[in-house]
């Protein structure tokens, strides 16, 4: 008899009772594998991204001076040539013959030495370049003799902006998918985006950078942006640095055995988008400066899913941005009403018989080290105490199941219903 009841236990796939995972409940989780709360963050001051504008231009290498000296750059008695910006630009239109400023921060011009202008105003640029053609031993010009410097065109810096967030949020406009058979995500190679930007002086910051190539990151993105440091990219030497680690390192030195991931912080810069109430940002006025052969990333959401399975059904869901996602919500997004009545009909009489719901879901989760946390979580006790939410993480794994007593409870019952009320009848 005991041998006949197990076998219909077993038939109507106990799944609690005849495959056993072995789980640790969400209140003992170590707090560096929970999920970070994202709720209360807000929104970076977007003035924190740019550079503040000086009150005067300083000039240096690959500015363009226009210079108009009467009797040597320019005839006499011929008034000097005005040249106009190109359209969109912000400078006034200038005065004379363009001049570059060299590496060395030098001026090159015609009967005199080179003339050092590197951290000069324009202003004082034309004094200086007036000095050393009037007050020499050998004075070249008299007062009389018109010198006239103006900006013909401010150096740019050119940078480069990779762009991944172009097309993960039409893709979560059309998730259909709810409960069961929930479907997959379409990997669109169309959600990256190149554009190389010349950024002029002072304006070579990150906020126009971001600004020219579509706006601050949205909610499809990651709330940080990655600067990668043209200048200071040694791939040699960081492939020596990471070879040295985890050469001389053991896992024993680190908890939980786990090496860390270790980056270069010479050469990359990441900058928050998103803090908490009062948190002050962390980074420099000079970090989000631009320079030539910078890369400014802008990383997708794509990879920020949580997956589902048991009697939730397979599917892959996005996770929301700003704000958490607890157990109970990704259940219910995932289709499965909590603490909803559930009926079946038994006996073959018509008969409407109440059922448990599942209240036992099993989040797995990875950990570094290619470990998997199996995390159990009570809905009922989830329900009651909003401590023990467990917040989502993304890759995390949620599998909804009976408990063992829910099982039986329910076999029981649709036994009861099915061989009961019958044997009734037919008495």
């Amino acid at each position: 008899m005991l041998l006949a009841l197990l076998t219909t236990v077993s038939l109507t796939g106990c799944t609690a009772l005849f495959s056993p995972i072995d789980t640790i409940p969400a209140s003992r989780v170590p707090a560096q594998f929970l999920a970070e709360p994202q709720a209360d963050k807000v929104p970076i001051d977007a003035s924190r991204l740019r550079q503040p504008k000086p009150e005067f231009y300083t000039l240096d290498t690959d500015d363009v001076l226009a210079v108009f000296i009467e009797g040597v750059l320019g005839d006499l008695d011929q008034a000097p040539p005005v040249n106009f910006p190109p359209p969109g630009s912000d400078l006034a239109p200038s005065i004379g013959f363009p001049v570059p400023v060299r590496d060395d921060g030098t001026m090159s011009l015609p009967l005199v030495p080179p003339i050092p202008v590197r951290g000069l105003t324009i202003q004082q640029a034309e004094a200086l370049i007036t000095r050393a053609y009037r007050d020499g031993p050998a004075p070249i010009l008299t007062d009389e003799n018109r010198i006239i410097v103006t900006l013909f065109r401010e150096r740019t810096h050119r940078v480069f902006v990779v762009r991944q967030d172009n097309s993960f949020a039409q893709r979560g406009q059309q998730f259909q998918g709810v409960g069961r058979s929930q479907g997959v995500f379409d990997r669109s190679d169309l959600s990256s985006r190149g554009f190389v930007l010349q950024l002029p002086a002072y304006q070579n910051d990150l906020l126009n950078a971001l600004s020219q190539t579509g706006g601050l990151p949205g909610v499809n993105a990651k709330p940080e942006v990655r600067i990668l440091r043209g200048d200071r990219l040694d791939v040699a030497r960081r492939d020596a640095q990471l070879a040295e680690f985890y050469r001389t390192s053991r896992p024993e030195q680190f908890p939980y055995g786990i090496l860390p991931t270790v980056e270069d912080s010479t050469n990359a810069i990441t900058i928050p988008l998103r803090l908490a109430p009062g948190e002050v940002p962390t980074f420099r006025q000079e970090d989000i400066i631009l320079r030539d052969g910078d890369i400014v990333y802008v990383d997708t959401r794509e990879t920020d899913v949580y997956y589902t399975g048991g009697l939730l059904g397979g599917g892959e869901l996005p996770l929301p941005r700003d704000y958490d996602l607890d157990v109970l919500a990704a259940v219910s997004i995932a289709g499965q009403g909590i603490a909803a009545a559930r009926t079946t009909s038994a006996g073959g009489f018509g008969a409407q018989v109440s059922q448990a719901q599942p209240t036992e879901l099993i989040v797995l989760r990875q950990i570094p080290g290619d470990r998997q946390l199996n995390i159990r979580v009570d809905l009922n006790d989830a329900i009651n105490d909003p401590r023990e939410r467990l917040l989502i993480k993304p890759g995390d794994t949620l599998i909804l199941r009976f408990k063992p007593q829910e099982e039986l409870l329910n076999f029981a019952a649709s036994t009861f219903f099915t061989f009961g009320i019958r044997q009734l009848f037919l008495n």
